[in-house]
């Protein structure tokens, strides 16, 4: 008797590599961001690091212990994986946006390719996941009018994690880390056309390339034969963000080059805070399957330092407010801001009528809310948004994939003055591919 050992599906890895590989080369078509005009403050509006599934339920995650979805809001769950089990999760989203500010309304497009994770056995108490998710995004485009011209403010960008997590899983209780490299570019620019002289752009870059890491515990206990109570608990340190950040000034109606008139290290200058997150779940399963869970997330904003920048002389910091019509102080040419404390609550949950059922009682119904206070305070106002979601787990005939299609609800204003109010109609597409990539062969 030989007996052999674990082997891989070659022809199923070829196709997720080929998958990978298109998904890779469509992106940058597909990333079209809406005209969100928040995201023009801080480093834009914060995801969650929800997948699709998730974001059905409201982003929740904490608690969440399954071997059957990847869970990158706590790294703890990788090792609930299986030592047969492959899994690939890929998502995108498409947003419809309406604004309204005073008495003028519109309403714009956006949307693309949201994440892609993948989560693998390592050993029987051993999971692993690596993947890129985004961490925050910004776009949006408007006018204004100014004294003898025109002004519009464009910003596009965002920060993404490429992430490495592990876990380890031992008698209910499970620990996990991951490691992140944090990477992107945040551009805002200011276009100035008065209407006796040429254009000016003003830029403002950051270009972040980082480092980060988030800690993640779970604990899950059967209370009968077929309930089970989940308990979720993650932290990230506070931390400097290593990068650069830089200003310039440009005539864009002739042929000339951008001026740098400010440049600064980011390292001490710029920060990401301290954050928790804590969730609470519970799991019935037996004829049917259901699940429910609240999430609370809380992250330190308000010690988080985010520096102005300064020119390098007096005279550019004064050439570049006379251009772009502003009154200069103390050669400041880009504001520094102070943030306010983050915090979300989350509730879900998920039904599946008959776990052995027809297709329609196989599948997974999906409802869930949220309530957030953000991190952005602009001009002493503080953001909030709040929304419902729903969504389907739609079972693949050939085996476990799943194919998740969620809608989402989200209204988004500032308080005391409203300012700009946003409410934001999202569809989101996910593909869980559940696939058995190890197993055990034996040759008698």
């Amino acid at each position: 008797m030989i007996e052999g050992g674990k082997k891989i599906d070659i022809k199923m890895m070829k196709k997720l590599i080929i998958i990978i590989l298109v998904i890779l080369g469509l992106s940058p078509a597909l990333l079209a961001q809406n005209n969100r005009q928040y995201s023009m403050y801080g480093y834009g509006l914060l995801s969650d690091r929800a997948t699709s599934m998730q974001r059905q339920m409201g982003s929740i995650g904490y608690a969440m212990h399954s071997g059957r979805q990847i869970n990158v809001m706590n790294p703890a769950s990788y090792a609930a994986i299986d030592s047969l089990t492959f899994l690939f999760d890929m998502g995108a989203d498409m947003t419809i946006l309406w604004q309204q500010q005073d008495d003028l309304k519109e309403h714009s497009f956006g949307g693309g390719l949201d994440y892609i994770t993948m989560q693998f056995p390592i050993w029987k108490y051993l999971g692993a996941s690596i993947g890129l998710v985004p961490y925050s995004y910004v776009g949006y485009a408007f006018g204004s009018e100014i004294d003898h011209g025109a002004m519009t403010n464009q910003g596009e960008g965002g920060i993404n994690q490429a992430y490495f997590g592990l876990a380890g899983t031992y008698g209910g209780f499970s620990l996990g880390v991951n490691v992140s490299y944090d990477f992107g570019n945040i551009i805002n620019d200011v276009f100035s056309a008065p209407t006796n002289s040429g254009q000016t752009l003003f830029e403002h870059v950051m270009q972040i390339r980082d480092w980060g890491i988030v800690l993640g515990a779970q604990y899950t206990t059967k209370v009968s034969r077929t309930e089970r109570l989940n308990l979720g608990l993650t932290f990230s340190p506070k931390k400097s963000i290593r990068g650069q950040t830089w200003a310039t000034l440009q005539e864009t109606t002739r042929d000339s080059k951008a001026d740098t008139i400010a440049f600064m290290k980011m390292k001490g200058n710029y920060f990401t805070p301290m954050s928790i997150g804590a969730g609470i779940g519970w799991v019935h399963e037996h004829a049917s399957r259901w699940m429910v869970e609240a999430d609370f997330t809380y992250q330190q904003w308000s010690k988080a330092k985010y520096s102005p920048l300064y020119a390098t002389n007096s005279d550019k910091a004064q050439q570049t407010a006379d251009k772009m019509g502003y009154s200069s102080s103390d050669n400041m040419v880009f504001q520094g801001m102070d943030f306010n404390d983050r915090t979300r609550f989350a509730v879900g949950g998920e039904f599946v009528p008959r776990l052995r059922g027809n297709y329609f009682q196989r599948m997974a119904y999906r409802l869930g809310a949220y309530y957030s206070n953000d991190y952005l305070n602009i001009q002493g106002n503080k953001l909030r948004e709040y929304g419902v979601t729903c969504g389907f787990g739609f079972h693949t005939p050939e085996g476990k994939t799943m194919i998740n299609l969620g809608f989402e609800w989200k209204h988004r204003k500032a308080t005391p003055h409203a300012l700009i109010t946003e409410n934001f109609f999202n569809i989101t597409l996910g593909i869980n591919f559940d696939e058995l990539w190890f197993w055990q062969r034996k040759i008698r």
